[in-house]
């Protein structure tokens, strides 16, 4: 089982992880965070492979993939 962790708060909606997912499980969250953006969220039944392509790409460290 693989689990994704995105630090919602600390995301500055540069979307960079969302163009490199591969099986396109991330998307643009409906609400603001502190900064005033919108962050990245895992969709609803998505389904992560564990390629860590989007924390790879993220310039603030604000993703974390776990595989258990």
């Amino acid at each position: 089982m693989i689990n994704v962790h995105i630090d919602g708060q600390r995301c500055k909606g540069c979307y960079l992880c969302i163009a490199v997912c591969p099986r396109k499980s991330l998307g643009v969250a409906a609400v603001l965070n502190k900064k005033g953006v919108k962050p990245v969220e895992f969709k609803k039944g998505a389904e992560c492979i564990g390629c860590r392509f989007c924390a790879t790409m993220c310039p603030d460290c604000c993703i974390e993939i776990e595989k258990e």
